[in-house]
């Protein structure tokens, strides 16, 4: 895979081992290898938050949380594990305690009646750095995504 061409994300699923899953994508394809194993394509530019979970006798080991966004054709790209070939983070939080608060951040976004892959890149990385810093981020509201659409646009 070259950088324009679909990402690929390897999601696996152990129970209670490791789990990972997407939170919010809209996946092009989807190659099933077997019950615990699959690969899902994304094109480029899209956006989507992978979840990764790992567990032990004693509970959760690591947890983590990644917005990421597929580059296009000559964009630059971060090599991540399970993601062929790499993909732009957004947002990279670790740890169960800001895990759950993004995926609460997240659902704060859907209840206000946005869909999270079409939020401002901006918004999550100020949600990547707040959380970082023990902050709590600024709500995502109808102001910063009209600004944001109106700038994409004229960026194009």
């Amino acid at each position: 895979m070259t950088p324009g061409d679909p990402i690929a994300v390897d999601l696996s699923w152990w129970k209670g081992r490791l789990e990972e899953w997407i939170r919010f994508g809209a996946p092009i394809d989807e190659t099933l290898h077997d019950r615990r194993r699959r690969t899902l394509a994304f094109a480029p530019g899209a956006v989507l938050a992978r979840v990764r979970w790992a567990g032990g006798d004693y509970g959760t080991t690591a947890s983590r949380l990644e917005i990421l966004r597929a580059p296009a054709l000559g964009e630059a790209y971060t090599t991540l594990p399970g993601v062929r070939p790499g993909a732009e983070v957004l947002a990279l939080v670790e740890g169960w305690t800001r895990v759950r608060r993004a995926l609460e951040i997240i659902d704060a976004i859907e209840a206000a009646g946005f869909s999270p892959p079409v939020v401002a890149p901006d918004h999550w990385r100020h949600v990547h750095n707040r959380l970082a810093a023990g902050l709590a981020p600024r709500p995502y509201d109808l102001v910063r995504h009209h600004a944001w659409r109106l700038r994409d646009r004229v960026g194009r």
